[in-house]
């Protein structure tokens, strides 16, 4: 049997009463985190743009698009509330699968719940966790890197958790599940050629994995047949995406006793997870030693392969970026930036930051290198960092982040995402919607006695 269909039985068969407490606990952070960053997202670059333009050309009402006030299709809500949460690249992120699985899974989940009404916060956690656990599976079972392959596993893989919670939503038995994975596999897609012309399709591709996903269940539903061969096949994803570098035990180890999205880690930073340990690093040595910016004379920056093709070159754009995508994904801009203001939230990273003649000196200081150590170590994961700083007297300090901040041996627990939600809501909101943030989080801290989640999509629109 294709593994695609076992993962099908799998989540046909589901329970709440199945779930393990760290489970459910994964599943509301998840939420909370995903929700936060779509609302700070909502006046990113592009997004107005792009959020206009779907709400111009689609007249549905099934579901909210979060902070419009306006409603759309299931399927077009859940690209715009995808776009959103992508946009500052402040999402949830899997070190070793080397995705991001909130961004498709939640919208595509809250869409459909929205659609269907009456849908208790127990079935959404349910659905949730089985479309975040399947992302995360698919992620850590491929042993090729999407530098190397090309393809976002964000969107690629993201699509098929997505659409297996919303199949799960429409109660779908596993056949007809099974159908929903095959029907997302002929859209499958997302590429890493975005990152490298800065491009805002770049936010956009959790989106479409989210819109095609919330499709892919209804035309099951409908009876439209998919591949049943989706993952396994002589033509499926793993052979055709993958070139056979994927590892089908892996994906199915310990299905319904682990659940893959435990091991997300969340982002105090929004800026590629590739920065995150250098970012660490160089607010300590600025903390820590009191460094004034204008005493710098150098700094290097060590990381594995992986981060340095991601978020290093060319050199050109990520120490003078073009555009938010460039600055996201450079560890020069965001060591100078974490050096010059002691912090990196989101205006540090937006277009009026990137003329700030301080981080800019500072960035064009930064050499960054490939690490032997570090690439042994730490090879095709998200990438730790040495950070050395010479100051022009002559004295250098250096400092390792083996793990950034928000990762498993450093997590970031329920109360400090919270935190994390009502700095995002206050930057979209101001600071009068304080009242109305602290209200949503008590809402996601009990979100599983929701008797119906349109509570909380309504607060949201």
């Amino acid at each position: 049997m294709d593994s695609s269909q076992i993962i099908a039985r799998h989540v046909a068969g589901l329970a709440f009463r199945d779930l393990p407490t760290s489970a459910v606990e994964a599943t509301r952070r998840n939420l909370l985190d995903t929700v936060g960053v779509a609302i700070a997202g909502a006046a990113a670059p592009g997004c107005a743009a792009a959020v206009g333009a779907i709400l111009g050309n689609d007249t549905g009402t099934q579901s909210a698009v979060w902070g419009t006030g306006r409603r759309a299709s299931a399927a077009e809500a859940a690209l715009a509330n995808g776009l959103m949460a992508h946009a500052l690249d402040f999402d949830d992120t899997h070190d070793l699968a080397v995705l991001h699985a909130g961004v498709s899974v939640v919208p595509a989940a809250l869409a459909m719940a929205d659609r269907i009404g009456g849908v208790s916060g127990e079935e959404l956690t349910v659905a949730v966790t089985a479309g975040l656990d399947l992302a995360c599976r698919l992620g850590v079972a491929t042993r090729v890197s999407p530098v190397v392959r090309g393809w976002a596993y964000t969107a690629t893989h993201g699509l098929f958790g997505a659409a297996a919670a919303a199949a799960r939503l429409l109660k779908l038995d596993a056949e007809r599940i099974g159908h929903a994975l095959g029907i997302a596999y002929a859209q499958a897609a997302g590429n890493c050629q975005c990152l490298v012309d800065g491009a805002l399709t770049k936010r956009m591709q959790p989106g479409f994995a989210a819109r095609n996903a919330v499709q892919s269940a209804i035309f099951a539903e409908a009876g439209i047949t998919g591949t049943i061969h989706t993952f396994d096949g002589i033509h499926g994803l793993a052979r055709v995406y993958l070139g056979g570098e994927f590892d089908r035990d892996v994906l199915l180890r310990d299905l319904g006793s682990r659940y893959g999205h435990e091991n997300l880690g969340y982002k105090p930073y929004p800026a590629c997870r590739h920065t995150h340990a250098a970012i660490d690093a160089a607010l300590h040595l600025a903390r820590e030693h009191d460094i004034a910016p204008d005493t710098i004379e150098a700094i290097a920056v060590g990381v594995n392969e992986e981060g340095y093709a991601n978020v290093c070159i060319p050199a050109e754009t990520k120490c003078r970026p073009r555009v938010v995508v460039d600055a996201q994904f450079s560890i020069p801009f965001c060591v100078a930036t974490a050096l010059a203001r002691r912090r990196v939230f989101i205006p540090d990273l937006a277009p009026d930051a990137f003329g700030d003649p301080a981080v800019l000196r500072l960035a064009s200081l930064v050499r960054a290198h490939v690490d032997p150590r570090l690439q042994q170590e730490h090879g095709r994961g998200v990438s730790p960092a040495a950070v050395s700083i010479v100051l022009k007297n002559g004295t250098t300090l250096t400092a390792v982040r083996e793990e950034a901040l928000g990762g498993l041996g450093a997590p970031m627990d329920f109360d400090m995402l919270a935190a994390k939600f009502r700095q995002c809501a206050q930057h979209a909101w101001g600071p009068a919607a304080e009242a109305r943030a602290d209200a949503l989080v008590e809402v996601f801290r009990g979100f599983e006695s929701l008797p119906d989640v349109r509570a909380l999509t309504s607060a949201l629109g």
